[in-house]
């Protein structure tokens, strides 16, 4: 017998009381074995309901085993942590969100170009959740999923975008680029911090010497701490064009 409940719906203590206590408690008479309850997104659930649910576990733990799964391991409490083992998923490969994504177009008669399928591995960095939200939501607002329309739906940067954005901080005085970058996140309403991770890429492709990588990516860490602390946008992107703007002194410097 297997009882599945979505935490994030039903997140109280009174799920607890009710529902969990009720299967838990009942005994099966023609059945051997041990009953299951799975409670996905138990990191959703209050902190009263999660030690209810530790008073239950060790109750019934004779008859009935508890599978929790979460996103957020610091958010179940340590009594209930305590009373489980952990096992620990990590993202899934390319290999393996390809063929189930291209089974949901099939089944959904989804209009899917080649670029758009890279586009939506890409952005889901291995999550099938985001993958499948985002081909949703693409597929509702375009019609079609390419490359661009997936990027234009989730507000993220393009390749094409990046590029110039490094082309214009790296080869044009901080006048232009500053007042190029502002008009493009405008335009296509970009978030510096996407921007920021995107070029954090570029900086460990790209072949600099070992002290200007160093300076680089130390500025931009400053830049992506002071972002997630809500200081302003535009004082943070004229820093990110400066550190750049230095980065190709440096380079001048010790060629």
């Amino acid at each position: 017998m297997v009882l599945e409940l979505n935490a994030s719906d039903d997140r109280g203590i009174d799920i607890v009381r009710g529902p969990i206590l009720s299967f838990a408690s009942t005994r099966t008479i023609f059945k051997k074995g041990f009953k299951l309850v799975i409670l996905d997104e138990a990191d959703a659930m209050t902190q009263d309901a999660q030690n209810a649910l530790r008073r239950v576990i060790e109750k019934f733990t004779e008859n009935t085993r508890f599978c929790l799964i979460c996103n957020y391991l610091s958010k179940i409490i340590p009594a209930l942590q305590s009373r489980c083992t952990r096992f620990r998923f990590g993202p899934l490969t390319p290999e393996l969100m390809v063929p189930r994504l291209e089974h949901v177009i099939k089944e959904e008669k989804v209009d899917l170009s080649e670029d758009g399928m890279k586009a939506l591995v890409t952005l889901a960095s291995g999550d099938m959740r985001r993958a499948l939200n985002i081909l949703q939501s693409t597929n509702m607002a375009f019609g079609k999923v390419t490359e661009e329309t997936v990027y234009t739906c989730t507000g993220h940067p393009l390749k094409s975008d990046i590029a110039n954005i490094l082309d214009w901080m790296l080869n044009q005085d901080f006048t232009t680029a500053y007042r190029n970058i502002t008009e493009l996140k405008t335009l296509k309403g970009l978030a510096l911090h996407d921007i920021l991770t995107e070029i954090h890429l570029f900086v460990h492709r790209v072949d600099f010497p070992s002290s200007v990588r160093v300076h680089l990516l130390t500025k931009m860490a400053d830049i992506e701490y002071r972002l997630s602390v809500g200081t302003n946008e535009k004082i943070q992107l004229s820093s990110l064009i400066a550190a750049f703007q230095v980065t190709r002194d440096l380079i001048v410097t010790e060629a």
